[in-house]
């Protein structure tokens, strides 16, 4: 058995390494290295959706009710899957207009309205209150778990010992150690682009903890249960077990589909997690990520819900309450330390929830509830005081403990009855309320604020009526005698049978008439109530946010003091960060505040966002109007402020694209140039190269005519100086005739006498006539030519001149002295190829295609000098290409040059294995 103190150390020990974390991810991000700026720790930082619930309640719902545990799952996965159309608009919005809360959120889209934050703001704090109650309760119980399994198993059963005192009571210690948690890392600033960074590496880490454990009591439940499994009536029991767990819940399809919108709204609009999906989101793109690694993470957390479900159905007690099968099932095998591993795991889930929450509430209950009612209190002069940042820091850290005792008071209240599964339903179904009203927000232009309230407020009183008050009724302070016949003896109006609507499930009931009744107040009043200009101007920035620049949307042609806008925005984040402020606006836009007595509209605007990121749109508003001097524009001129701004914004992008395309232009155009030059380098060498062959058989000819024509020479002169006219005449004929062909190849009007040809019959044609090369200077010549498998359609003369040309540039440029020459011949793709490896000096790569250009050609390695006269490769490119086959150079793998030659047979193979490559013939 696990003893108090054991269980307590390890709970304070991890604890403090949560507190260890969360001030080492705070001094990173003041030092300006931030942890949270990976999109996989903003990934696992949005687990905090898993609470206690989804840790020890998902294997209780499937225990209960059996596959139903997975639209915990699923609603949230078909969320972010599809997170560009909802989760990527809400994340741009928020960003653009400074969002600090869902409150926020929604009383911004409807005219920056305090009285909606404020409905939102107390539906928020009431439906929250039954999480953090579920998550003090799995604390506290789990805890009296490990304590006194062995030693009152009926504990473990029922749970139903008298609450402790309150001052040693485990929740309530454990919800003071939040809400110092809390206020040390979550209310260090107030500015909403201020990340609390080490709050959130604090929540990823537990996150990468609760899964750890789950997965290490799921691993438990199947290799080691399995294998402790007696025949007989263990197998059958656990044959039954199976057979619950996999069955479908109880009330149909109508109540997995609750449950599947009930999870879809709640990762959108809890508070919690708006917080930590928008708020804290420092990077629109870490979205991108999380689309599918967050779906990952849930499939993970689901894994192993019905094996540990089918072990704790087969190895405990009938009764035994199946919320903490998680640590029950490792104590009833005697592994202890896993249990106190899965504690910790559930420890984990409880801690991010309540933590992110009661900050989360806080903001909403400072900006959207205290601070408009204060700001209205006029002998109070809040616009006179010097610093009212350490006042919104004080109400946001009262807040925090205010949250948590009031969590606790209920938790005292109701918390010790029913599973933790419907008490988390009720948070769930009061947070669908808001969204209908963030829908409308996002996707219609129609919506008013008065409908908003009207939806909100019928939806609110529905939900509480139709599933809160048969909670209570339910509970110890409470006769259930409320439940029927009705209030009033009015059967129509049963809590659990609204209208007269019966046989439906309980939730599926409160949810259906809530919803109906939340969403018809709000289309119906919107359809009959009239925006005005701030509600249109702000519905058109939402709802067009990808269509048109929010940031620079300006609603008022106004004016005010600069030294006043100053004075109050430093009166809200301190005279160092608003200095900063104003010198990165003046620097963005050519100014010099120094220089401006009286600020456009343009910097009012820009303070009112900074200050929205404080105390919220709707205070921010009113503040700033108190000092502003000006109008509200008309909606017709906002409308055209903003299609202008789209247009210019659209026309500077059409610039950058026209730039960037020009940028790739001149840098082809240079490319181009610079091969124009190096060509035209070429064409010198060649037409320099020409002139030198030229000159050197006509100089010859002229001086050897000479000598026969004025001396007196023997007749043995003679004959020598004419044989050397008539080679020098030939070898001038042969320079002549081959620019003559390249010119007639380029032109098109070269003689083809196409046939059917071997090639490989040209190939040792063209290696017997060059063979004289090879031997007179003494090199290795190896040959592996095999039969071509087809001909292909070919001017043999023509291809004969190519191989030869190959062959006789291999002979010139190998290696002196030592040098090698590979010839090879064999069918391949269709056709045949040929190749001709040198050791030589090689080609380098940037020159693989230039040397087949009619001026390029190596230098002699002793002269420097071109050698030849540079149109062999040419014109061999232009005979292969006419055939349509293709010619080009590589390295081999040892040193030297290889050129290939593809044709194209005739007919394709008979085979159907590709020939393998001969031995060279020594």
């Amino acid at each position: 058995m696990l003893d108090t103190a054991t269980i307590v150390a390890v709970a304070l020990a991890y604890l403090g390494l949560l507190f260890a974390i969360a001030w080492y991810g705070d001094r990173r991000a003041d030092t300006g290295r931030s942890l949270i700026r990976s999109p996989v720790v903003y990934t696992f930082s949005l687990a905090v959706y898993c609470t206690s619930w989804t840790f020890y309640g998902a294997v209780g719902t499937a225990a209960r009710r059996g596959i139903e545990f997975l639209t915990i799952y699923t609603g949230p996965t078909i969320i972010f899957l599809g997170w560009w159309f909802l989760l990527r608009k809400i994340a741009r919005i928020s960003k653009s207009q400074r969002i600090t809360s869902i409150a926020d959120f929604i009383a911004s889209r409807y005219g920056k309205s305090a009285s909606l934050g404020m409905i939102v703001t107390v539906i928020a704090m009431i439906g929250t209150m039954p999480y953090i109650a579920l998550q003090l309760k799995a604390v506290s119980t789990s805890f009296a778990v490990l304590v006194s399994y062995e030693a009152t198993p009926d504990l473990a059963i029922a749970l139903t010992s008298p609450p402790a005192a309150t001052l040693t009571d485990a929740a309530f210690l454990t919800a003071i150690g939040m809400a110092v948690f809390a206020i040390l890392f979550g209310t260090r600033h107030i500015d909403a682009n201020e990340h609390h960074e080490g709050m959130v590496a604090a929540i990823a880490f537990e996150s990468c903890v609760k899964l750890l454990a789950f997965l290490a009591v799921g691993f438990f439940a199947i290799f080691t249960l399995g294998s402790t499994a007696t025949p007989g009536a263990g197998e059958a029991a656990m044959s039954a077990g199976w057979s619950n767990l996999t069955r479908f819940p109880e009330g149909g399809s109508g109540r997995f589909l609750t449950m599947t919108f009930l999870s879809m709204a709640a990762i959108v609009c809890l508070p919690r997690q708006f917080h930590i999906t928008i708020v804290e989101n420092v990077d629109e793109r870490h979205l991108s990520t999380a689309s599918w690694l967050f779906p990952t993470y849930l499939f993970l957390m689901s894994l192993f819900v019905l094996p540990i479900a089918a072990a704790g159905l087969s190895l405990l007690p009938a009764g035994a309450n199946p919320d903490f099968y998680v640590l029950t099932v490792p104590m009833t095998q005697g592994h202890n330390g896993l249990a106190l591993l899965a504690f910790i795991g559930g420890l984990s889930s409880a801690t991010a929830m309540v933590v992110v929450a009661a900050i989360a509430l806080s903001t909403m209950i400072c900006n959207d509830l205290v601070m408009p009612v204060l700001l209205r209190i006029r002998w109070l002069r809040l616009e006179d005081r010097g610093n009212l940042a350490t006042l919104l820091l004080y109400i946001r850290r009262i807040a925090i403990f205010a949250v948590l005792l009031l969590g606790y008071a209920y938790y005292r209240l109701t918390g010790e009855s029913g599973p933790l599964a419907q008490i988390g339903l009720v948070s769930f179904a009061v947070a669908a309320q808001f969204f209908p009203a963030i829908i409308g927000a996002l996707f219609w232009k129609n919506g008013t604020r008065a409908g908003a309230q009207t939806g909100l407020i019928l939806g609110f009183l529905t939900w509480a009526y139709t599933m809160l008050v048969p909670l209570l009724a339910r509970s110890d302070l409470f006769s259930g005698s409320i439940l029927e016949p009705g209030p009033w003896g009015i059967a129509a109006l049963r809590p659990e049978a609204l209208f007269g609507l019966e046989g439906w499930e309980p939730l599926t009931h409160a949810l259906f008439w809530s919803m109906a009744a939340n969403i018809c107040g709000y289309v119906l009043v919107s359809l009959f109530s009239k925006q005005d200009t701030l509600e249109r101007i702000q519905a058109a920035i939402f709802v067009d946010v990808f269509r048109r620049p929010p940031a620079e949307a300006q609603v008022w042609r106004r004016s005010a003091a600069v030294e006043e806008l100053h004075a109050l925005l430093q009166r809200f984040i301190g005279t160092e960060r608003a200095d900063r402020a104003f010198r990165d606006y003046a620097a963005e836009h050519g100014q010099r505040i120094g220089d401006m007595p009286e600020a456009d509209a343009d910097l009012v605007a820009f303070v009112e966002r900074l200050l929205a990121g404080s105390v919220g749109a709707a205070s921010a508003r009113g503040m700033v109007a108190s000092i502003a001097k000006g109008e509200l524009l008309g909606f017709d001129e906002v409308m055209a402020i903003l299609e202008e701004t789209h247009q210019v914004i659209a026309h500077s992008r059409e610039i950058e694209q026209k730039s960037r395309e020009l940028e790739a232009t001149a840098l082809e155009l240079t490319r181009a140039n610079a091969q124009l030059k190096e060509l035209d380098r070429l064409k010198d060498d060649f037409l320099s190269t020409v002139s030198h062959e030229l000159r050197t058989p006509l100089t010859s000819i002229r001086t050897y005519s000479e000598i026969l024509s004025d001396h007196d020479v023997s007749e043995e002169q003679a004959d020598r100086f004419l044989d050397i006219i008539s080679s020098e005449t030939q070898r001038l004929t042969r320079l002549l005739d081959t620019i003559l062909d390249l010119t007639r190849l380029e032109q098109g009007q070269a003689e083809w006498r196409m046939a059917d040809v071997d090639p490989s019959a040209v190939l040792e044609d063209a290696v017997a006539a060059t063979g004289g090369l090879f031997r007179g200077r003494q090199f290795d010549l190896k040959v592996a030519i095999e039969p071509s498998a087809a001909p292909v359609r070919a001017d043999r003369d023509r291809l004969m001149q190519v191989f030869i040309n190959l062959l006789s540039n291999a002979a010139k440029f190998a290696e002196p002295g030592d040098g090698r020459v590979m010839v090879v011949g064999r069918p391949d793709d269709g056709g045949y190829l040929v190749e001709v490896t040198d050791n030589g000096e090689g080609v380098s790569p940037q020159d693989r295609e230039l040397i087949f250009e009619k001026f390029a050609k190596a230098r002699d390695r002793n002269t420097g000098r071109p050698s030849g006269s540079g149109l062999g490769l040419t014109i061999s490119r232009h005979i292969v290409e006419h055939h349509g086959g293709r010619i080009w150079t590589e390295t081999p793998p040892t040193r030297g040059a290889r050129f290939c030659v593809h044709l194209h047979s005739v007919r394709p193979p008979s085979g159907s294995r590709k020939p393998a490559l001969a031995e060279a013939a020594e």
